[in-house]
């Protein structure tokens, strides 16, 4: 990248043997570059005001947003959908000029009641279309452009030593508060506002490249649960399967569980399927070290899709009750009753299959697993009327026995369990990329923000011998 300035072979010799670069210094903040300062927050400060205690009462179905702390993200996002943040009457809007908001002021987070109180302190861009009204315990900060650029800071109170800061200094206990006294006096990096300019643009990038996979991944899951829909319930067909022998499209049929297509099948599972239950296997017994392949039951809630064609987990014991290729595994327990209604196809013979997993075993040449798994995700609500229980729900075989479903043959349950596969792999894969991007970021904010890296040269002479 042109302009930056490299670390010359002296200058990490010298990270090595004293901790502290040439051309760096250590400080309140850590170390930072030479020609860096460190200020109290406040001196880079124009403005500084708390929001307007709105009371619920007053909130009206349109008018003026209201910016409280559920705009303000963990990552420094700024979370706004008019549709959703309650609004004030506009006609008030003029008599509360002291607490507007506009496009581009910075926002800061005085009051947390998340468990680990990781928002406290967090600021944020705002970024609207028009004028928004500030809520009590969200601080509205106006910076001195000639030393101070916002996206800098919004920036900045994303790292761990801001952080800290602010929790240290904050009144803790179900819900965390910091005044604006504390946040005046935290000691905070100061480069040119050039500087801060280039680093935060650059950071901004990366976020731009993160806002883009978000909403392609959304685009993506959105476009496959339409598929599964359409596909899963014999609505749209695929091409080889949509005509008859004489080339005709192929209708409908009344069934007990309505129209279905002509050449669908109803059966009820207990008449394809046998049901068996997985057997021990605690936590206690995962091994990173261990040859066997497991799945554990809680794993069909976190890990696993509808397919299973890797198994990450391993135990040193030989399991009691093992997989079959196209098993269909589901969880048999939980606290709440929607997570029983979800399945997962293993696609591998042989695997350690733990306690609170109910196998359905069908027949391969009439029910695909992959196919089955998808169904169960699109018929959630029909297998929630077999879960039984109160405190704790339970799914047993001699309830999904009785589960009823339309089904096509073989050979198009396959061709559409592939489609579904393909999707998912491909989402997965976005997912992974978002997973890397969001890495590099944290990365890129640790480097940048102590100056560690620079994007532009020292704006006094650095000497690396």
């Amino acid at each position: 990248m042109s302009g930056v300035a490299e670390a010359s072979p002296k200058y990490l010799v010298d990270v090595a043997r004293n901790g502290i670069p040439v051309g760096y210094k250590q400080t309140e903040v850590g170390v930072i570059p030479g020609d860096w300062e460190v200020v109290e927050f406040g001196s880079a400060l124009k403005e500084f005001r708390n929001g307007y205690a709105f009371s619920a009462s007053g909130y009206a179905s349109t008018g003026t947003p209201i910016i409280t702390m559920a705009q303000i993200g963990l990552s420094g996002s700024f979370q706004f959908d008019i549709s959703k943040v309650n609004k004030w009457d506009s006609e008030q809007q003029d008599s509360l000029k002291e607490f507007w908001v506009r496009d581009g002021d910075l926002l800061i987070a005085m009051t947390d009641v998340t468990p680990d109180k990781n928002l406290i302190g967090q600021m944020a861009i705002a970024k609207l279309d028009g004028i928004a009204l500030l809520n009590q315990r969200v601080g509205l900060l106006r910076l001195k452009n000639e030393i101070a650029y916002s996206g800098y800071f919004s920036f900045l109170s994303c790292l761990p030593v801001w952080k800290t800061y602010c929790k240290g200094v904050a009144s803790l206990g179900v819900q965390a508060n910091i005044g604006t006294s504390d946040i005046r006096k935290a000691k905070v990096p100061l480069p040119t506002v050039k500087e801060q300019t280039t680093i935060a643009n650059a950071l901004s990038d990366v976020d731009a490249l993160i806002s883009e996979l978000e909403k392609l991944i959304a685009k993506k899951q959105a476009i496959k649960t339409a598929t599964m829909q359409q596909l899963l319930t014999g609505r749209t067909r695929l091409p080889q399967f949509a005509l008859r022998e004489d080339g005709t499209p192929k209708g409908t049929k009344p069934s007990e569980l309505g129209e279905i297509p002509e050449d669908w099948e109803v059966m009820r599972l207990g008449h394809l399927a046998k049901f068996f239950k997985g057997s021990g296997l605690p936590k206690s017994e995962l091994s990173e070290s261990g040859k066997i392949k497991c799945i554990h039951y809680g794993q069909l809630f976190t890990t696993y899709g509808p397919k299973i064609d890797r198994v990450i987990s391993r135990t040193e014991n030989v399991g009691i009750v093992t997989s079959q290729e196209n098993d269909v595994l589901m969880p048999t327990s939980d606290v709440t009753p929607n997570g029983l209604a979800t399945a997962s196809c293993i696609t591998e013979t042989g695997v350690t299959l733990g306690g609170d997993i109910l196998i359905i075993r069908s027949d391969k040449q009439k029910l695909n697993g992959v196919f089955f798994s998808y169904l169960v995700n699109v018929l959630r609500d029909q297998v929630m009327q077999l879960v039984t229980g109160s405190t704790v729900y339970h799914l047993y075989g001699s309830d999904m026995a009785k589960f009823e479903f339309a089904f096509p043959s073989k050979e198009e349950q396959t061709a559409i369990a592939t489609i579904l596969s393909d999707m998912d792999a491909e989402i997965q894969a976005l997912e992974q990329r978002l997973g890397k991007t969001r890495q590099i970021k944290q990365g890129m904010m640790q480097e940048l923000l102590t100056g560690k890296t620079r994007l532009i040269k020292p704006s006094k002479e650095v000497i690396h011998e």
